[in-house]
């Protein structure tokens, strides 16, 4: 499974799962598929910050897409402006700085670290963006197994998604376990995942989003 190939199956799913979210929300099917996209979303972005030349670069894309997407966002979800859910691109960007300030202080200032965490989870809870915390807990969680052995790292990560689901009551989220499997046979390699592929990929939350807006508007 390449970077483009993973990319590809986390934003198929996602569309997928957005539209019975609003189209169909009786049909839980769209939304046990739907429950693959994130924890490959947040894999992809643990891979991304250990990759980058530039984090910097990498955290103001993702912020401005969080922008751009947010009214998309709230039209389709809710058909109006709301304030009390904000966008994935909002949590991934939360993500991102996390993990850019624990590694700041992985070598010295360590005691730093729980606090940096705790930080996350309030401002990402505050902030209402989706999944809140749970969200930066999956993206944590793929962060601190990078260094063992893909079968252990792929057993570790499954234990944190399904400890966190059955604490959380979030049982639907436990098809989220499916989403291992492609991420256990990454390559590490881009495939077709170019700089043009990686702006349509970027690209293609906020422009769903005002399709399914315009749909919900008009029919």
């Amino acid at each position: 499974m390449s970077n483009f190939l993973l990319k590809l199956i986390a934003l198929t799913t996602m569309i997928i799962d957005h539209f019975g979210a609003i189209f169909a929300p009786d049909v839980i099917l769209f939304r046990i598929i739907g429950r693959i996209a994130f924890p490959i979303y947040c894999f992809l972005l643990v891979q991304g910050f250990l990759h980058t030349s530039d984090v910097k670069k990498y955290a103001k894309r993702l912020f401005i897409f969080a922008i751009v997407s947010e009214l998309p966002f709230d039209f389709a979800f809710y058909g109006q402006i709301n304030p009390m859910h904000q966008n994935i691109f909002f949590t991934l960007f939360i993500g991102l700085m996390t993990l850019h300030l624990i590694n700041k202080y992985s070598e010295e200032k360590t005691q730093y670290i729980p606090i940096i965490i705790i930080f996350s989870f309030l401002i990402s809870s505050l902030l209402f963006v989706d999944y809140s915390f749970i969200g930066i807990i999956y993206i944590l969680a793929f962060y601190f197994t990078r260094n063992y052995n893909k079968p252990i790292n792929f057993i570790l990560s499954g234990v944190v998604i399904f400890l966190i689901n059955v604490l959380t009551s979030a049982y639907l989220q436990n098809y989220a376990l499916f989403s291992l499997i492609p991420i256990y046979f990454y390559n590490n390699k881009l495939g077709l995942n170019n700089k043009k592929m990686q702006l349509l990929f970027y690209i293609a939350y906020p422009l769903h989003l005002i399709v399914f807006a315009l749909i919900k508007l008009y029919y």
